[in-house]
């Protein structure tokens, strides 16, 4: 499949998605936490199939050559990444169909403290235990 076409499929499935439950505008809006959620997750998802993940080249971008354990670990980071992403995906889906305190609750507040958390939780583990044993 061609590159190009390949990093547009995430927008087109989140566009369709979009469409799909474009029926009010307000409907509209709630379901846009599900489609980033989604979009994430495939671009996430879909680096896994290539040589190097979308972390792996965040990776290299900022720390250069990359040797083959921390090129593991990335991968194994992006297979964390990918459950998060879909469980937060799932979970911001279900409250659109709850009561719109829920679906603010959840999808203005407590899917970014989630997200900060693994995000928290990820750099500490990598700073302390990481850059002990992985040179």
């Amino acid at each position: 499949m061609n590159k190009k076409i390949k990093l547009f499929i995430p927008f087109f499935i989140t566009l369709c998605i979009v469409l799909l439950f474009c029926i009010k505008r307000f409907l509209f809006l709630k379901f846009y936490p599900p489609c980033c959620n989604l979009f994430f997750f495939l671009v996430f998802f879909i680096s896994l199939f290539s040589k190097k993940t979308v972390i792996q080249k965040i990776a290299e971008t900022t720390d250069g050559k990359l040797s083959y354990k921390v090129k593991i670990y990335t991968r194994k980071l992006t297979y964390v990444w990918c459950i998060f992403t879909f469980i937060n995906f799932v979970i911001s889906l279900v409250t659109c169909f709850l009561s719109d305190h829920i679906w603010i609750l959840y999808n203005g507040f407590i899917s970014y403290i989630f997200m900060g958390t693994l995000f928290i939780c990820e750099f500490v583990f990598r700073k302390i235990l990481i850059e002990k044993f992985i040179p």
